[in-house]
């Protein structure tokens, strides 16, 4: 079974692991030991703040195998993306171009560089072992997370955002930037997610043309990336299209994939997961799958499971869900069905 928690630094071995395998891409998981030790140093330290509003805060959520204590994914969420410096993207837009005299009238497709998400919570870092890879290890990866800032609202912004990786093959090629952004910043693909993920994108953007560039006049090969999504991040893409996301006003600025954006208290897991007050005895018989979260900060806990529940009844639960979840008889739990 599948646990997903807040990391501790007895996690680091196991979190690089996990980052050196992951793609080009997931630029907020480095394959850095000293800047990872730094992101599960200030989870922690967010976990113990009496947080009452966004800031710099980042969750750092992990997935474990239950039997063997091995982590198989993990994910994060950012309080306000840009805190510290602009979150940039690419704004896509139609400019209109017109001639009263000709009879003209043109709507083109342009790209602007702008840091419009800047303030908003982030979903981030997400990656999950290829071995695990099955529609419900992917959405307690993608969606345990918002039972959290579900429960905890306080800790989030009104609006959030997640990068979905785009197109780049095997060998780390990207027709976005190569097409686009390596005129102005000449290294290839890997070598910029490596700067991004160590100095941060905005060192990216200070690069990037501050006008618009019109796409038209772009390589066929990045034309034909905007807005795609890698296929091995198809699936979580779906999922996070079915919790509400919009996908068509936002780009990448270093591979071209969607950055979808929403408001968080829409979201369906945020608006419609319910809490149960937990009672400890014999589960009734499973009507479906289930995730379920405690409503703790530190020790919080989520999964995916069959239960057996009806809203405004207690949840009954065995001794080792309990357990798992970190609750005790009486404790409220949260609930999303439809898994």
């Amino acid at each position: 079974m599948l646990i997903q928690r807040l990391c501790t630094l007895a996690d680091l071995a196991e979190i690089e692991r996990l980052a050196i395998a992951s793609p080009a891409g997931i630029t907020s998981l480095p394959a850095d030991r000293e800047r990872l030790s730094v992101i599960i140093e200030g989870s922690e330290a967010a976990t113990d703040e009496d947080v009452v509003f966004t800031g710099d805060e980042r969750y750092f959520f992990v997935l474990e195998d239950v039997d063997s204590g091995q982590l198989v994914g993990c994910s994060s969420i950012i309080s306000a993306a840009g805190f510290s410096q602009p979150f940039y993207t690419f704004r896509n837009e139609m400019f209109v171009h017109a001639s009263r005299e000709l009879g003209l009238h043109n709507r083109i497709h342009v790209l602007s560089l702008c840091h419009d998400l800047t303030g908003h919570s982030l979903l981030t870092g997400f990656y999950l072992d290829p071995a695990w890879r099955s529609y419900q290890a992917l959405r307690l990866n993608a969606c345990g997370r918002l039972l959290f800032a579900a429960a905890h609202p306080q800790r989030f912004a009104d609006a959030i955002a997640v990068e979905i990786s785009g197109i780049s093959d095997e060998q780390g090629n990207s027709p976005f930037w190569d097409g686009v952004c390596r005129h102005f910043f000449d290294v290839d693909y890997a070598e910029a997610e490596r700067l991004g993920s160590s100095l941060g994108r905005s060192v990216l953007a200070e690069l990037l043309p501050g006008y618009p560039l019109y796409v038209p006049m772009l390589p066929d090969s990045a034309q034909e990336v905007i807005g795609q999504v890698r296929p091995a991040s198809q699936m979580v893409y779906d999922i996070l299209m079915d919790e509400g996301f919009e996908s068509d006003n936002y780009i990448d600025i270093v591979d071209g994939g969607p950055v979808v954006q929403a408001r968080t208290a829409e979201l369906h897991t945020v608006r419609s997961s319910q809490l149960a007050r937990v009672q400890i005895g014999q589960p009734l018989p499973a009507t479906g799958d289930w995730l379920i979260a405690n409503e703790r900060v530190r020790d919080f806990r989520a999964c995916l499971c069959p239960l057996g529940w009806t809203p405004g009844e207690p949840l009954i639960v065995d001794e080792q869900l309990a357990q798992l979840l970190g609750v005790g008889e009486g404790d409220s739990v949260r609930l999303m069905g439809g898994a």
